[in-house]
């Protein structure tokens, strides 16, 4: 199903000793044993990307920060720079590559059993969206315009019970913790997707139980410094800022005994943990709205596993206890590992957003 000029420029590539892929949409539509509108071919040569044999071309970057991004010991260079392409894609069905002299499908993303079921994961369109500084001025159109009940119905039920209105101008806990999220990110300094992500999970288990400042801040902190409980909960007790004071999600500021406050900061970290589970479930996804028949049935999940294993390993350390060997990030964002994924970059801004979101200036 191949066309001879798209075999003429594989074989082309191929003979002359380069590495080349067919990528995106042809891949998919191959699979699907439907005959694609174009092809969009990939090779090593100088690891350009060639997009349906335009002769305009981008560079693609095989260096990569090894401070900046977890890569297996085991995993070899070419298998990371096409797992890293494939995160570039915007749908998950998408992100797949195929090498016809082998007859092989590299599907680092889950897109095969998306086919399977006939269901196309969201990935660049809500990353966009969340993740360059603008993503409380996206929910709040998402909203405003009934987009938000179809990509995150667990979401638009929160702003349905709490009677926010398509056009308020009014605040919540969600909206605060994006805004806080925005004022650390621009379009050229974005985040990788597993924060906003760790973010929403953070909040919907807060929103189904509320807890007080003292137990998220010290969440927040222990997050931060890859699980030093103790350290987390000396900092915490000792701030002395008002909370925000308008989040339902918020209780009462209360003392606590050490174990008391460290039994309820263990009892949030497995809140967010089953919340997390709930946002890549489709079936509780699919019941987020049913006490709302009005609003659009939706079962959309767009959280790829990837990313929903990069939160895990965010949030792992407050019960797993002090990472051996584990530096908390402290001073300036290093946006190039946030926009990777560097772990402990994530946990620093996790934590400036939780706090900043609660303990507000």
């Amino acid at each position: 199903m191949i066309p001879k000029p798209t075999r003429k420029v594989l074989n082309g590539l191929k003979k002359a000793g380069y590495e080349v892929y067919l990528v995106g949409g042809c891949v998919r539509d191959l699979i699907l044993d439907r005959p694609p509108k174009d092809f969009d071919i990939i090779t090593s040569a100088q690891l350009k990307e060639v997009s349906s044999f335009s002769t305009s071309s981008k560079p693609f970057d095989r260096h990569l920060n090894s401070a900046a991004i977890e890569k297996s010991m085991n995993c070899e260079e070419i298998d990371f720079v096409r797992w890293k392409n494939c995160l570039q894609r915007d749908f998950t069905i998408n992100g797949m590559m195929y090498d016809p002299y082998n007859n092989v499908v590299y599907d680092y993303l889950g897109g095969m059993e998306d086919i399977r079921q006939a269901k196309a994961r969201l990935q660049m369109e809500m990353n966009y969206l969340l993740s360059y500084g603008s993503a409380e001025a996206s929910l709040r159109l998402l909203w405003k315009y009934g987009l938000l009940e179809i990509l995150l119905p667990i979401q638009a039920a929160y702003f349905i019970r709490n009677g926010f209105r398509r056009s308020n101008k009014r605040s919540n806990m969600l909206l605060s913790l994006f805004s806080s999220l925005d004022k650390l990110l621009a379009p050229n300094r974005p985040c990788h997707s597993s924060l906003w992500v760790a973010v929403l999970a953070l909040h919907v288990a807060l929103s189904d139980q509320p807890r007080s400042p003292l137990v998220v801040a010290t969440f927040g902190l222990a997050v931060h410094n890859g699980g030093n409980m103790m350290e987390a909960i000396s900092i915490a007790k000792s701030i002395n800022r008002a909370h925000n004071a308008n989040f339902y999600e918020l209780l009462e500021p209360q003392n606590m005994e050490v174990q008391a406050l460290i039994d309820e900061v263990m009892d949030l970290t497995t809140s967010v943990k089953v919340a997390l589970h709930k946002m890549t479930d489709e079936h509780f996804v699919s019941l987020a709205l049913e006490s709302y028949p009005q609003a659009p049935a939706s079962d959309l999940v767009f959280i790829p596993l990837v990313v929903y294993l990069k939160v895990c390993k965010i949030f792992e350390c407050v019960v797993e206890g002090a990472e051996r060997g584990f530096v908390p990030k402290r001073g300036k964002i290093n946006y190039e590992c946030l926009a990777l994924g560097n772990v402990p970059e994530l946990r620093h801004v996790f934590a400036r957003i939780v706090f900043d979101t609660v303990y507000p200036l």
